[in-house]
């Protein structure tokens, strides 16, 4: 399966792999939320010149990454439950939405590949176990397929573009663990048959409910580190 986001491709320039590794670097944690940027010292960690280091930057802005605060410069966005709120609220909107049109219009091998993701996802030890569940980005990520799924660009664009890597931030630095494994895992198989018995206003439903649920997960976490 092709993915439309040029970003998850496999990176073609110097300046397209600089993102990718900065931007792994931030969604992972290895460049800690809320950090001040500091050109020097990363053009020194990824071995690279000012001008493709300020390209990626300026890109990782735009997908909301990087933050520039008036006289304090330029830092990775830090995750708050605030923060957190607006952006799920806006998931929850468009992801049930995708969910619906992909519905009306994922053609059936692709239906059948997504049950496959999920059975790989199984596959894990973790998932199994209920330790935790981490999907890699692209065409790894249940979410990512069902959006490419609804086949109306612009959601892709917001989706798998715009916001998809600020999602991931939060998703991997305070994803599920525990009891929310399995609850995720079986939330995710309800919303598969939902969208291959072409139920668009169930799929939508289901979607919402378990972005809602995965929201409050994560709320639960920053709670408990104090954010």
């Amino acid at each position: 399966m092709t993915t439309n986001n040029p970003i998850l491709r496999s990176p073609v320039t110097a300046s397209d792999r600089l993102l990718l590794e900065i931007q792994r670097a931030i969604v992972e944690g290895d460049i800690a939320a809320g950090s001040k940027i500091s050109e020097p010292e990363l053009a020194r960690r990824f071995n690279v010149s000012r001008a493709p280091l300020r390209e990626a930057l300026a890109r990782l802005e735009r997908c909301h990454l990087i933050e520039r605060i008036p006289n304090a410069g330029a830092r990775v966005v830090t995750l708050s439950a605030q923060g957190l709120l607006s952006l799920y609220q806006l998931r929850e909107e468009l992801e049930g939405l995708a969910c619906r049109l992909a519905a009306e219009n994922m053609a059936e091998q692709e239906i059948e590949e997504l049950r496959g993701l999920l059975d790989q996802h199984l596959s894990s030890q973790r998932v199994r176990e209920g330790e935790s569940y981490y999907q890699e980005a692209g065409d790894l990520d249940f979410h990512y397929r069902i959006i490419l799924g609804s086949k109306n660009s612009y959601l892709i664009n917001i989706l798998c573009d715009e916001l998809y890597f600020l999602v991931r931030m939060y998703r991997v630095q305070l994803g599920m663990n525990g009891p929310r494994v399995s609850r995720a895992f079986d939330e995710h198989k309800a919303i598969i048959s939902a969208i291959a018995s072409r139920d668009g206003e169930l799929a939508d439903l289901l979607m919402r409910r378990h972005i809602s649920a995965s929201r409050r997960n994560i709320e639960l976490q920053l709670q408990q580190m104090g954010n």
